[in-house]
């Protein structure tokens, strides 16, 4: 899934975000709510506050998945209870996010993005040491079970096609990530995209590799040795590197968690102060206040949800993909779009997301590929009735 992931990924950057960063020249948008409305000089429109809306609930449940991934890594190493790793991921966040906004998070993703791939480094290298090379390693997989050498999995409801389509359209799913979006829309300007982009995928594409590498890897060394799969990494770590590496591998993983959880704040602190509550944004205490809400808001959420974090982050960025993605290519693409149009695509759209679910099919085909075809076929049968812009 992480390699279809990235096609998806790499198939969005050429076009879309440069158009992003164009259409953001050419209108007041600061948020992601704002350019889903036609007009987003108005501070206030029913498609505007539904967008917000979703983008407080979604990247609330996003966020939350992160504190909760850091907190678990403390506990292996640690053994700190969930609920303190949890509120001292927030408060650093809510600490440099004070200090300096978006900008203090995005220099700050920069230190940590480093620190995340010396610390996967680290680990690809001691699981190599303590394995031997990748065709040893696959020699051993295939022992273990032959199925772990598999492209795809087994039993696949719709066949091997929708399945790589359907992890295909999981990368395109980054257009409707506010938390994303919003770095597009920061830059300096459009000329710009090419070079973030090299960017990207120039740490993007070792880091999926030394993780998926290090999870195979993983099979191997901690068989039948680990209850719970989140915890590979702290686990790997804690058995196969001296303390001083481990505290470094702890560092990779808690920067990967707060490189996300900043983002995510920031955009709906910005959701509050500027769509829902624009009187807000008028005024520095009351937005640091706003940011303050949504963190204990995020940090509640993160200690009352289920274990599994990697089924929270998964639902919110389909969820997020399959409401705001459609509507945002629509206006970056400058397409004809009324506000009743795009309210009920947002509704099919999550509503297929649901339903994909509840049947069971997602394991075969990721959810965020019928909630994309749904939405924009009530778009095209709607299309002839456009006649008010929303």
């Amino acid at each position: 899934m992480a390699f279809g992931w990235l096609v998806g990924d790499w198939l969005v950057w050429p076009g879309f975000h440069r158009r992003l960063r164009e259409y953001s020249e050419k209108h007041p948008v600061n948020t992601i709510p704002a350019l889903t409305s036609k007009n987003p000089a108005l501070e206030s429109s029913p498609l505007r506050t539904v967008s917000a809306v979703l983008t407080l609930l979604f990247l609330s449940v996003y966020a939350a998945a992160q504190l909760k991934a850091g907190s678990k890594a403390l506990r292996v190493m640690f053994d700190w209870p969930v609920w303190f790793g949890a509120v001292l991921g927030a408060a650093v966040v809510v600490l440099y996010s004070f200090a300096g906004g978006l900008r203090a998070s995005i220099w700050t993703d920069v230190a940590q993005s480093f620190v995340m791939l010396f610390g996967m480094v680290l680990l690809c290298i001691a699981a190599m040491l303590n394995v031997g090379s990748p065709w040893i390693l696959a020699d051993q997989l295939r022992q273990i079970d032959p199925a772990l050498l598999d492209w795809t999995p087994d039993n696949l409801a719709f066949g091997t096609g929708a399945f790589v389509l359907g992890c295909v359209a999981a990368g395109i799913g980054a257009i409707g990530q506010p938390h994303i979006l919003v770095r597009t829309i920061a830059l300096r300007s459009p000329e710009d995209v090419p070079a973030a982009r090299r960017v990207y995928f120039g740490w993007y594409l070792p880091f999926s590799l030394l993780t998926v590498t290090i999870g195979l890897y993983a099979r191997v060394l901690l068989a039948g040795d680990l209850v719970d799969p989140e915890l590979t990494l702290p686990t790997m770590a804690e058995a196969y590197l001296p303390d001083v590496l481990t505290g470094m591998v702890l560092a990779a993983i808690f920067a990967a968690t707060l490189s996300t959880a900043d983002s995510m704040l920031l955009s709906c602190s910005a959701a509050i102060s500027q769509d829902l509550i624009p009187r807000f944004g008028q005024s520095y205490v009351r937005t640091k206040i706003g940011t303050l809400g949504i963190t204990l808001v995020v940090l509640a959420v993160a200690l009352g949800a289920p274990g599994n974090v990697f089924s929270l982050v998964v639902f919110a960025w389909s969820a997020l993909g399959g409401t705001l993605g459609r509507v945002i290519v629509l206006r970056v693409m400058n397409a004809p779009l009324t506000r009743p149009t795009a309210l009920i695509m947002m509704l099919a759209g999550f509503v297929t997301l649901m339903s994909w679910q509840a049947l069971g099919y997602s394991e075969s085909l990721y959810e965020l590929l019928p909630a994309l075809a749904v939405s924009f076929g009530v778009y095209f049968l709607m299309l002839p009735f456009h006649r008010k812009e929303a």
